[in-house]
């Protein structure tokens, strides 16, 4: 679409100034009202060129800029970002529908990142051994890769960003941040609040786009990696294309996770971490528990009675409310495709236990609301079952013992999280060793990572060899070289050797 010089445009940000170069824009809406909110410029060969170029010429100052100054900078962007919490989980809210609750949330686990980004000087200190061989030394050392870029989604328009460019930066890398073009406001304003940290320019960039966006970074020969989150499709694309580009890359992609109810398990608790696992943010994470497997049919009646009743209770309605429990889903098309897989469920002989395709909230009826929706009585062969729905709908499964549940899990495609929940030790070790799931909970209903460690499933969840954050985003950023020396002198001349040196 073209310019709308009434509407405000959301801008990159390159050289430390935000442009609004660009001849396409697309609306970003309000969830909970449904109304065109703002438009976003979507950059051009030409604007991701200017952002890159930028980036290049900052990497050697920047790659030499003494990593105590990166990480104090780093700490003066945290401060930043907790005094600017309430206007930045407002800009979540405003485009990508979250309770304010909910956003705070996520901004906290973001900014938990940036704290672990901030032990820069003791995970980059490398290893040293003294006399491997007589009088000499050996070392290595983790040095930047160059300009990397980052993709990230619409769920996490803060919390995701966060993951990477705060351990790219600290490790002497230049970053180019391609966020998501449905709520880019947010993003935007923490790129400005990089700047007030103390940035050099041109060291971190911001291109709002597409997939010409996104093709351009992928070919540019300048970008040395690419880490994306999203879904499964797009992730298998970009990781092919950026390995074939012979760039290094990390791409997570979708989900389907399943939660396993045993006999034994405390049914209230299971009842209540669900209600929050399957409908927290309008189960627009990748992250949600989206499939209960109950073990027998009496459990499953029981968690499904219970269910019921609590998710009476639920409220949902406009982002500001923060009494409410979830707010709407990202657009009108993404609410059309969530009500689809519920309609498919229903077609192939599921049972709507409570349904969610009539949501109205009073004075906000053209916003984009699906209630909280509960589904028995589905089967592994069903689409809405191998699908990630990526919205508020629980679905059941009922399963006769423990391995049906596991062989069940083990046979989709996606392996991101997954959790038991029992008393009994022996099944969740079992559980824990043998599943085939990246991530696992026993009695968490959300097994999410601590910034210190790092995050990322199994099979079509992830593609390449490291996960995000943590030790594993300290190692996707840099590359290991290592270095051996002996300096020679008046008495220690080495002599010709022919055979493979042994340091002895």
């Amino acid at each position: 679409m073209s310019e709308d010089l009434d509407m405000e445009t959301i801008g990159h940000f390159i050289q430390g100034q935000v442009q609004n170069s660009g001849t396409r824009y697309q609306t970003v809406f309000n969830p909970s009202t449904g109304a065109a909110h703002k438009q976003v410029a979507l950059a051009d060969h030409d604007t991701v060129d200017q952002a890159i170029a930028a980036a290049t010429a900052a990497f050697p100052a920047w790659r030499d800029t003494p990593v105590i100054k990166r990480v104090r900078i780093m700490f003066k962007f945290k401060q930043l970002l907790e005094e600017h919490a309430d206007k930045i989980c407002e800009l979540i809210g405003q485009e990508h529908g979250k309770i304010s609750h909910d956003a705070m949330g996520e901004l906290q686990r973001g900014i938990e990142n940036v704290e672990y980004a901030c032990a820069a000087t003791e995970f980059l200190k490398g290893e040293f051994s003294k006399n491997v061989g007589p009088h000499i030394d050996s070392w290595s050392e983790f040095q930047p890769l160059g300009v990397v870029a980052g993709i990230t989604p619409f769920n996490f328009p803060v919390m995701v960003p966060l993951w990477m460019f705060p351990m790219a930066l600290v490790c002497g890398n230049c970053f180019i941040l391609k966020p998501s073009e449905r709520d880019p406001s947010s993003t935007l304003y923490i790129a400005q609040l990089l700047q007030q940290a103390g940035l050099p320019d041109g060291v971190f960039a911001l291109v709002n786009g597409d997939k010409e966006a996104v093709d351009y970074l992928l070919h540019d020969p300048r970008i040395q990696a690419i880490s994306f989150v999203g879904s499964t499709p797009i992730a298998e694309y970009i990781y092919q294309t950026a390995t074939a580009a012979g760039k290094r890359c990390q791409a997570l992609g979708g989900a389907k996770n399943h939660a396993i109810i045993m006999p034994d398990a405390d049914l209230d608790n299971v009842v209540s971490s669900l209600l929050g696992a399957a409908f927290g943010s309008s189960g627009e994470r990748c992250m949600a528990l989206s499939v209960a497997v109950a073990v027998g049919d009496e459990i499953a009646d029981q968690v499904i009675e219970k269910l019921q009743a609590e998710m009476q209770k639920l409220r949902y309605g406009a982002y500001h409310d923060a009494d409410n429990d979830f707010g709407p889903v990202i657009t009108q098309a993404h609410k059309d495709k969530v009500l689809g897989y519920i309609d498919s469920a229903e077609q192939q002989g599921a049972k709507i236990v409570v349904d969610g395709r009539q949501a109205q909230v009073a004075g906000f009826e053209a916003g984009f609301f699906v209630g909280p929706t509960l589904i028995d009585a589905v089967t592994a062969e069903m689409h809405s079952y191998r699908a990630e729905i990526f919205g508020p709908v629980l679905q059941i499964i009922r399963v006769d013992s423990m391995q049906d549940a596991m062989q069940l899990i083990d046979a989709h495609e996606y392996g991101n999280g997954t959790c038991i929940y029992t008393r009994d030790g022996e099944a969740a070790r079992y559980f824990s060793t043998h599943i085939q799931v990246g991530m696992v909970g026993i009695n968490i209903p959300l097994p999410v990572p601590v910034a210190y460690h790092s995050f990322g499933g199994w099979k079509r969840s992830l593609f390449g060899d490291l996960s995000a954050y943590g030790p594993d985003g300290a190692r996707f950023y840099t590359r290991r070289k290592t270095i051996t020396q002996r300096w020679p002198s008046a008495n220690l001349r080495e002599s010709k050797q022919f055979s493979m040196p042994t340091l002895n």
